[in-house]
């Protein structure tokens, strides 16, 4: 029997059961378990605290985000086939990334991997494909905000159809993160990420998580609901109370343990319509999470979610 014939088979069995990929990768699925357990006491004791029900990955940074059923947990984000989560990033010609702050309608560019190609899909625009890998393109210096990374260049015919998807006056490009290439440390903007870890196009951490609960009780609190989607995590949990994940330092999903480093601040990019492209109120999102939530009103605020890195693989 095939792997996915296995894992049909073992998940018809038992609902309940944590399903995994075999290998170093981990696969977690709709379903799977969320266990912490406190790494002080010689014996691990593990505590259910929660049920994972979307996987989410955004392979190009500010992109629309890719539901999955499951993926791989690797050291630098998640993984789905082809897509890496947060490896693709629009640049400007002198490399400075452009994100959905600056062009909001981004969020509505969905990027996949199909068949050695890479597509790329948006509104009133044609589908381009063009392939995948382009070893003898430009390698670029680019920055996500102040810090020095690499990408190489995905072509012309990605640049025009972004450029003029954007309507910009001043040409963007794409580039792609490949394991050689210079990557970002998360240490250097935040001492408590591990001095090992990095990162290819994220802000910080590979691994954002979040709970529904949280963003349900942030809705009783707004004119307008916002859904988990503005805030662009890559885990998103339910069966738990509100804001627990900020209590949440180790814990376990299938054969992956991930260790909490720090909540996320927030910025404007949360008060962008995934749906629509649109900014709502400037600071409307912002300005009820930062006083509820422990931040003070500036540029960026603590929001509903936080930052893991991936500890280890288990067994």
């Amino acid at each position: 029997m095939d792997f996915k014939g296995v894992l049909v088979k073992i998940f018809t069995r038992n609902r309940e059961v944590v399903l995994c990929a075999a290998g170093t990768a981990v696969a977690l699925l709709g379903l799977g378990l969320v266990y912490k357990y406190n790494v002080r006491r010689p014996e691990k004791k593990f505590t259910r605290v929660g049920v994972v029900t979307q996987l989410l990955l955004h392979p190009m940074k500010s992109g629309k985000a890719v539901l999955v059923e499951t993926a791989e947990c690797l050291r630098m984000g998640l993984k789905y086939g082809e897509l890496r989560d947060r490896h693709w990033l629009v640049i400007t010609e002198d490399g400075h990334m452009v994100t959905g702050r600056q062009q909001p309608r981004l969020v509505l560019v969905s990027l996949s991997c199909e068949g050695g190609q890479l597509c790329l899909n948006g509104p009133q625009m044609e589908e381009l494909r063009v392939p995948l890998q382009q070893s003898n393109n430009a390698v670029v210096d680019c920055r996500v905000f102040s810090i020095d990374v690499q990408g190489r260049d995905c072509g012309d015919d990605v640049s025009n159809w972004l450029t003029r998807y954007l309507e910009s006056d001043k040409t963007v490009r794409l580039v792609h993160y490949e394991p050689h290439l210079k990557a970002q440390r998360p240490s250097e903007k935040e001492p408590l990420f591990p001095k090992d870890e990095k990162v290819a196009y994220p802000d910080a951490a590979p691994i954002m998580l979040m709970s529904e609960a949280s963003v349900r009780d942030l809705n009783t609190r707004l004119n307008k609901d916002v859904s988990v989607f503005q805030f662009r995590p890559s885990i998103v949990v339910n069966d738990c109370e509100a804001f627990t994940e900020d209590t949440w330092d180790h814990i376990e999903i299938g054969q992956v343990e991930l260790k909490r480093v720090v909540g996320c601040g927030r910025c404007l990019f949360t008060t962008v319509d995934p749906e629509t492209g649109i900014i709502t109120r400037p600071t409307h999102l912002n300005v009820v999470l930062s006083p509820f939530h422990g931040g003070t009103v500036r540029s960026c605020y603590r929001g509903c979610d936080s930052h893991f890195c991936t500890v280890r693989h288990l067994r």
